[in-house]
């Protein structure tokens, strides 16, 4: 059973390696999408239409925003202005739109969020037939107006998407690179008379999850988090306690504070991290899951410290945020790579058991945590 383990744990590392790598932030240069559209409008680089696209919809909010203020009249705004339901558009309708000449701004702007033809959803109201009908025709837009496509999914083999691609411009607004996120965080802190040093700032990305493979934590979150930071702060400063006290962060977040505790040890505080989880409604299932995916990135940090790599080599291959590598590489350096490889087995073995109804779901994590 013993040779088993390592082969096992190997392969699923591997396979988890590879996943996590392609959960990386943007590279530094790569030019992220809002920093293209603010240039575009600057130096009058315009395209039609737009599609804008992708998880961070706080920034296609901005950008739409921002096209609008460019071209529409504020006070011209309730006239010259459409913000359509992809859901229910029909072709004839979205023709129509865009047909009709401005009242009194420089160009009409149409914005038609979650068009089936883009997002890669069905609709009764917009056949393929539509989906054709419509790449020809914004070949053919009036120069009067601007139409704008907005989601946050996309299908990029669709042909209207390639016809965009074509014949607009297409901007996907996905995750910010770290540096652009801090620059966010720090200027929202100062519109709320606040400050934070860069550790704090880090802390604070790190809490969030925001860069972790499959997190549902965006920009809107993250500005509410800040929001109530600074309502809670009495000092100018905000410090890590202010930090954990607003983030409302994620499931997996909290579940490495429980792996963390176990690195020191101090298994009466993984046991409460365990039980706090558990009473706040957390499912069983998904828990095990989370502690599953920890303890996957900490065998992988283990078998590159029993490669000899480097500190910056194993964060850039694990691809995660430094503050989570820090901790894996900790845990992973507190014990045997075997051991690793065992308890990862046996989070393996109790995921079994929960699932064949063998054993209480509460008792075999906590049986898990007893033996980590």
């Amino acid at each position: 059973m013993a040779r088993s383990i390592g082969p096992l744990c190997c392969q699923r590392s591997r396979d988890r390696r590879k996943r996590i790598n392609m959960a990386k932030p943007p590279k530094q240069n790569e030019e992220h999408a809002f920093k293209k559209i603010q240039r575009d409008i600057e130096v009058e680089n315009w395209s039609n239409p737009l599609f804008f696209y992708g998880r961070e919809q706080y920034l296609i909010r901005w950008a739409t925003e921002a096209v609008v203020e460019r071209f529409v009249s504020p006070s011209m705004l309730p006239l010259d202005y459409n913000k359509a339901d992809g859901g229910t558009m029909t072709l004839d309708a979205l023709k129509n739109l865009c047909e009709t000449l401005p009242m009194g701004s420089e160009r009409r702007v149409v914005v038609v969020e979650d068009l089936p033809a883009v997002s890669g959803k069905a609709s009764k109201w917009f056949s393929e037939t539509d989906e054709a009908s419509l790449a020809d025709y914004i070949k053919i837009l009036p120069d009067t107006v601007l139409l704008i496509f907005t989601s946050e999914e996309t299908d990029k083999r669709k042909k209207l998407f390639k016809a965009i691609q074509a014949n607009g411009g297409c901007y996907e607004f996905g995750k910010l690179e770290q540096g652009q996120l801090r620059g966010f965080i720090e200027k929202r802190l100062r519109q709320g008379g606040k400050t934070a040093k860069a550790n704090v700032i880090d802390h604070l990305i790190a809490l969030s999850g925001y860069y972790d493979r499959e997190s549902d934590y965006t920009m809107f979150r993250l500005e509410n988090d800040l929001k109530k930071a600074v309502a809670h702060s009495m000092d100018k400063e905000l410090t890590v306690e202010d930090m954990c006290v607003a983030v409302s962060g994620n499931s997996e977040t909290y579940v490495f504070d429980l792996i963390d505790a176990l690195t020191e040890g101090n298994k009466g505080d993984a046991f409460r991290h365990l039980h706090e989880l558990l009473s706040s409604g957390e499912n069983e299932y998904k828990l095990l899951a989370l502690i599953c995916s920890q303890f996957e990135t900490i065998v992988m940090a283990g078998e590159l410290l029993a490669e000899h790599k480097r500190f910056e080599e194993i964060r850039a291959l694990l691809g995660l945020h430094e503050f989570r590598v820090r901790k894996a590489v900790r845990y992973a350096e507190s014990r045997s790579l075997k051991r690793l490889r065992s308890t990862l087995l046996q989070a393996y073995e109790i995921d079994k058991t929960i699932k064949s109804g063998s054993m209480d779901a509460r008792l075999a994590l906590e049986l898990l945590i007893a033996e980590a």
